[in-house]
């Protein structure tokens, strides 16, 4: 299948054909039965005559080419109505029956707050011109209207509220929220483009609209993509700033699987700058090695990096409820164990070279040894819950 997109530097497009160019080269192999042969990608820089060219062949068009904030409200028509004319023209001259797909808005709708705008204007335009279209030739039109987007990419200060904010705070730059109850419909770039991937293999979910709402149908005139998010303003300002402080606390929110807070926290590290990617973390240090905390969770406990000098012992206490894992991840070390109460040891010798997790049972005292005369120890560590210095519970104990 070869494949046009227009609008391919856009927002949109670049996260499109570099999904299209990962199935084609063979690096994403989640869609077996998804055959990319090319894909030609056409911008407002291309040479005029590649248009030409890449409509004889195409097997699928996607028209993601579009004005979004021109100098006048004229351009609105000429960017988004007049080469969604030209497109269909040059498919239509050289018979080509290819499915096209349209990137629409949902100000299309022409209701509620966007009855009167001339963006949403242009787009109807262009909707009514693709659907015509389709009819005229027998060629199936897939008419997508887009709410918000985000993700990766998002050109700041420019469409994207999101991508501003995120820039902005990364950045250390101010932001202005006007009022913090506005609530956004949000759809996530990589949902968008896994929808046009589903689309390549009739996959597409149909709707239809009441106001600004798509409706599912399954004879629907539209297409969407269902998996959006109702976020205000304020909210997302303040999880953004919770991830730009995560750094100093090391506490990593919550962030369940295909939530909101997750795709938003994976844009925000898009935008960090050089000097902020890299973290330094602070380090307890002592004669017996050091003591790093890496990574805090709310309700899933601490990591941390232990390092101990050669035949260093650490450790030599118990806790009531807390338990733990140690990875050697370097050197040579024993770990011992003792319920309390009884005289029974239990020692685990264990290595960097052969990893394994072990746990510091609740109600048992425990070491760790470094057994080199010579090289530090190196342990990774885990614990259940986050140390809290009021109750840290933990009692010394020596093992034996």
């Amino acid at each position: 299948m070869k494949i046009l997109v227009t609008g391919s530097c856009g927002f949109v497009g670049r996260n499109l054909v570099a999904a299209l160019k990962n199935i084609k080269d063979g690096k994403d192999r989640t869609r077996p039965e998804l055959k990319v042969d090319d894909v030609y990608c056409y911008d407002i820089d291309s040479a005029e005559e590649s248009l030409d060219e890449y409509c004889k062949t195409a097997d699928f068009v996607f028209n993601l080419a579009g004005v979004n904030r021109p100098k006048t409200d004229a351009e609105f028509m000429q960017g988004n109505f007049g080469f969604a004319s030209r497109l269909l023209t040059t498919l239509e001259k050289h018979g080509n029956k290819s499915p096209v797909m349209l990137s629409s808005s949902v100000q299309a709708t022409l209701a509620g707050r966007y009855a009167n705008s001339e963006y949403g204007k242009s787009k109807l335009a262009g909707e009514e011109l693709f659907f015509e279209y389709g009819e005229k030739n027998g060629v199936d039109v897939f008419v997508y209207r887009f709410p918000n987007l985000f993700g990766k990419w998002c050109k700041p200060d420019y469409n994207s509220a999101i991508a501003t904010f995120c820039n902005n705070i990364a950045n250390g730059l101010p932001i202005t929220v006007n009022d913090e109850n506005t609530e956004l419909e949000l759809l996530y770039i990589d949902d968008l483009v896994i929808a046009m991937l589903d689309l390549l293999e009739n996959k597409a979910s149909h709707c239809d609209y009441v106001d600004c709402k798509a409706i599912a149908s399954a004879r629907g005139k539209y297409c969407f993509v269902d998996k959006t998010y109702r976020v205000t303003l304020g909210e997302i300002v303040r999880m953004l700033n919770e991830f730009h402080e995560q750094p100093n606390t090391l506490m990593m929110p919550e962030l369940r699987s295909d939530s909101f807070g997750k795709k938003l926290y994976s844009t925000y590290l898009s935008y960090l700058p050089k000097n902020k990617v890299a973290v330094p973390l602070r380090s307890n240090v002592d004669p017996r090695g050091s003591f790093t905390e890496i990574l805090k969770t709310p309700h899933c406990g601490q990591f941390s990096v232990n390092v101990s000098k050669p035949s260093v012992t650490k450790g030599q206490h118990w806790h009531n409820s807390k338990w733990e894992l140690f990875i050697v991840v370097s050197g040579r070390a024993l770990i011992r164990e003792r319920k309390i109460g009884t005289d029974e040891v239990w020692d685990f010798e264990v290595s960097g070279d052969r990893l394994e997790a072990v746990h510091m049972l609740p109600g048992y005292t425990h070491s760790i040894i470094n057994l080199s005369d010579t090289d530090d120890l190196v342990t990774l560590m885990w614990a259940n819950e986050v140390f809290d210095c009021d109750r840290p519970d933990t009692f010394f104990e020596k093992v034996e």
